[in-house]
């Protein structure tokens, strides 16, 4: 079943004005007409079954049907990252996507190689991916603060994951093995291609309830340490325990 993301309510009746992209990918690459069933999500309303109908020459609209899947809330976990090249930050988002990350957030570090990045085209990447792997919530991507900023608007109840390749850090799993459950509200920190300096290692670990971890021996490309880190976080303390 096609899987769509829209801002729209959802709810028995419903009627969803498809975007011109939508539109496109319905009609011209998937080549569905009207009558044709569809599921839609929009991260409030659960997923609904719906069926395509035409409103007009180049416009299309969506009914929805029967409610498919309630909403559940998604996990909260952010993943902080630091700006990187443009094809790594993209799949460090669809992976975050993919992995149940409930938000990113992007940062700034002295040693970042990237000053801006577009939001976007991001977001679309992540509604994307969270279409495909029938997540029910779409993971919104913040715009890039600096990392001081940062670590003084912390918000104490939330523990903080801090990757920390320096090397004399516990390894992940372990560090994470004493965490209480459920998980309540925790957050990635992965940083630049570069690293992060002594003083930000510093201020990082000075967080209340930062949690330093190393991902093994290597020194891993950050959308690799995304990856491993959410994967190891999602084992120990996520819903993956649930499967």
């Amino acid at each position: 079943m096609i899987r769509l993301h829209v801002e729209a309510p959802l709810f028995g009746g419903a009627v969803v004005e498809a975007t011109a992209d939508q539109a496109h990918y319905l009609t011209r690459v998937m080549r569905l007409g009207p009558g044709d069933a569809v599921s839609l999500f929009n991260g409030v309303d659960g997923q609904w079954r719906a069926r395509l109908a035409e409103a007009g020459r180049k416009a299309w609209r969506l009914v929805a049907e029967d409610l498919e899947r309630p909403q559940i809330p998604p996990l909260d976990l952010d993943l902080v990252v630091a700006l990187v090249k443009r094809a790594r930050l993209e799949t460090i988002v669809e992976k975050a996507s993919e992995l149940g990350v409930g938000r990113v957030r992007l940062m700034l570090t002295e040693r970042t190689n990237a000053d801006h990045t577009n939001i976007e085209r991001l977001a679309a990447i992540a509604a994307e991916a969270a279409e495909q792997c029938e997540r029910l919530s779409v993971p919104p991507v913040l715009a890039p603060i600096r990392l001081a900023d940062l670590l003084a608007s912390w918000p104490a109840e939330r523990r903080l994951m801090f990757c920390d390749e320096a090397g004399d850090a516990p390894p992940a799993a372990r560090a994470l093995a004493g965490a209480p459950r459920p998980a309540g509200a925790w957050a990635v920190l992965i940083g630049p291609e570069g690293g992060f300096s002594p003083q930000e290692r510093a201020a990082i670990r000075a967080v209340p309830g930062a949690v330093p971890v190393a991902l093994g021996p290597r020194i891993l490309r950050a959308d690799t340490a995304a990856i491993a880190a959410l994967a190891i976080w999602q084992s120990g303390l996520g819903d993956w325990e649930g499967t």
